[in-house]
């Protein structure tokens, strides 16, 4: 174990808001062993910036790891040259070039039959009823499983991340997440036979033509539903909370003075839908003063380093005209998350614009809604809304 000093947390007040737990953590011990997570937490931004690059000491190859386990080892799970083979193999869809060609036309129209659902109701739950549909459809497309409903969609991604963050060994979220990759792995099975026909750009046909083995192919499609349904459902539904909440910054938006995808970059700085990343220590290294040992475990602790005083003017406000280029929202190391350019394009350039174009006067009702809760996947978990319907 790493001689990190000790730092005590409270877990439901670290779910509910984890920031002012972190901001002590950055100013009184920035590398420290948190027991009940039973992991050494780096929390600063810049000492994670660097050794999140350092894969030969702080490694996503974690054969023990409860994603490996439950999963299959997907190449998230993988450093080096097998890392950067699956990387390369799925490249091709989710590639700027294909998001701009392939994809952001078809998020266009998901989006739009969504709205066209809801608009005329005049209400609804902003997370339930846009957010999730948006996002499980753009993932239907994205995946090649255009066999599944998004409210599928959205169920084996839960349960499967519940499954990968069940340190406390419930049996119930392991059966649930199991249940969860039996169902993807029937849709894969049903879809194969005809994407050996017609292939084309989604991430399951990509990797066939790639000749990638069975399991590759079935651990890295998980991989992508494990991510790619929860992070931009919460950062689409909370990047419009954000701009509701802060009339200011949504009046920049509209009037030209900030884009939508501004927005989006600041919110996923300010809030980090993805707030940490494990790692397994893989050989004896001192990092700062601190010392771990082969099989420590690490926490790269995101939603720290996107609120780090000493790199960001205002870290802890929702604030467009800030420089959040710094931001590690979607990693910074070789593991960089390879669906950034299609959330950006779903969230930035298309389903934001669209909803506040198409919902007029949309608000928050009451206007205090907007319930978050998490801390390695931080999102609002309710967001009820209102319009003027008629428009």
């Amino acid at each position: 174990m790493s001689d990190a000093p000790v730092f005590e947390i409270d877990p439901p007040t670290f779910w509910a808001d984890p920031y002012p737990t972190l901001k002590r953590m950055r100013a009184e011990v920035p590398i420290a062993y948190v027991p009940q997570l039973n992991a050494t937490l780096i929390t600063r931004r810049d000492d994670i910036f660097t050794q999140e690059k350092r894969v030969e000491v702080f490694s996503s190859d974690q054969p023990d790891g409860l994603m490996t386990v439950l999963m299959g080892q997907n190449m998230m799970r993988k450093d080096g040259a097998d890392h950067a083979a699956e990387r390369k193999a799925v490249f091709p869809t989710v590639s700027p070039k294909t998001v701009r060609d392939v994809w952001t036309a078809q998020f266009r129209a998901r989006t739009g039959e969504v709205l066209d659902r809801i608009a005329p109701l005049g209400r609804c739950d902003l997370v339930k009823d846009f957010a999730l549909p948006v996002s499980g459809e753009a993932l239907k497309a994205i995946t090649g499983l255009t066999n599944m409903s998004y409210a599928e969609m959205d169920r084996v991604s839960q349960g499967m991340i519940d499954g990968c963050a069940n340190y406390a060994g419930d049996p119930e979220v392991e059966a649930r997440c199991h249940d969860c990759t039996a169902s993807i792995d029937r849709h894969i099975d049903d879809r194969m036979p005809e994407l050996r026909k017609c292939p084309d750009r989604s991430l399951l046909s990509v990797q066939m033509q790639a000749g990638l083995s069975d399991a590759q192919i079935r651990a890295n499609v998980k991989l992508a539903i494990s991510g790619g349904q929860n992070e931009p459902r919460d950062a689409l539904a909370g990047t419009a909370w954000a701009l509701l909440t802060h009339p200011d910054q949504l009046a920049m938006v509209q009037t030209g003075q900030a884009t939508w995808m501004q927005a989006f970059e600041e919110y996923a700085r300010w809030i980090s839908p993805i707030g940490m990343s494990p790692r397994r220590v893989a050989k004896r290294d001192t990092v700062n003063g601190v010392t771990f040992e082969p099989e420590d475990r690490v926490f790269l602790m995101f939603g720290s380093g996107n609120r780090d005083e000493s790199v960001f003017a205002r870290p802890d406000f929702y604030d467009l005209t800030q420089d959040c280029s710094a931001s590690i929202a979607f990693g910074a190391g070789p593991h960089f998350c390879a669906g950034a350019w299609a959330s950006k394009a779903l969230i930035g350039e298309v389903a934001l614009p669209m909803l506040f174009d198409r919902l007029k006067g949309l608000r928050l009702d009451p206007p205090e809604a907007g319930r978050f809760g998490g801390w390695a996947f931080r999102g609002p978990l309710s967001m009820p809304v209102a319009w003027d319907a008629a428009g």
